[in-house]
């Protein structure tokens, strides 16, 4: 069944429960994932997912096909953890930074975490980018998002996509092995 097909089943009354629940399957998982990088925590990103098939769900018959379905659906689910993180921000009064330190501590604490200690390394250079190339890199490397994409999700220019990930990968080549060096060093 192609997109458009899939997107008139999801519109029409008659199959739109059924379809929704396709679309559920098809999509939970991954969004969960994209969801759960930026907000932090297992609660947290259950409940964003949550909002974020309501706001689908309620939003179909508004989906004017400008983009591919994938990429509505992850720019809602995007717009849904900014929002989310926003409101945490103005409930504790957290800067961004802090909130990307309480991520990281949340992932050496989370039983739910099963990435070895270079995943771990990983996670800790990612914490030192810029909010965007984090964003970016994010996008490409883990939820292996198209350029393209990343631009209709983020509503930014795909040469800047384009420089912003490429200026994480160089980050992470130039301290990856210099957090795999101190610590080499702490033991």
């Amino acid at each position: 069944m192609n997109e458009t097909d899939f997107i008139n089943q999801l519109t029409s009354k008659k199959h739109k429960e059924r379809a929704f629940s396709k679309l559920l399957d098809l999509y939970q998982e991954r969004l969960y994932w994209h969801i759960r990088k930026i907000v932090g925590t297992h609660e947290n990103a259950d409940d964003v997912l949550q909002n974020t098939f309501l706001r689908v769900y309620k939003s179909l018959a508004n989906f004017k096909q400008q983009s591919s379905l994938h990429t509505w659906m992850y720019r809602i689910a995007y717009n849904e953890s900014i929002r989310f993180l926003e409101k945490e921000k103005k409930k504790y009064a957290y800067s961004l930074d802090e909130v990307g330190d309480n991520y990281l501590e949340s992932i050496k604490d989370d039983v739910f975490f099963d990435g070895n200690q270079a995943q771990l390394k990983l996670q800790e250079v990612l914490s030192q980018l810029p909010e965007n190339q984090k964003k970016v890199f994010d996008m490409k490397y883990y939820d292996n998002l198209k350029f393209r994409e990343i631009s209709d999700i983020l509503k930014i220019k795909e040469g800047t996509i384009k420089t912003h990930y490429y200026s994480a990968v160089k980050h992470i080549e130039n301290n990856i092995s210099a957090v795999a060096y101190v610590e080499k060093i702490k033991a």
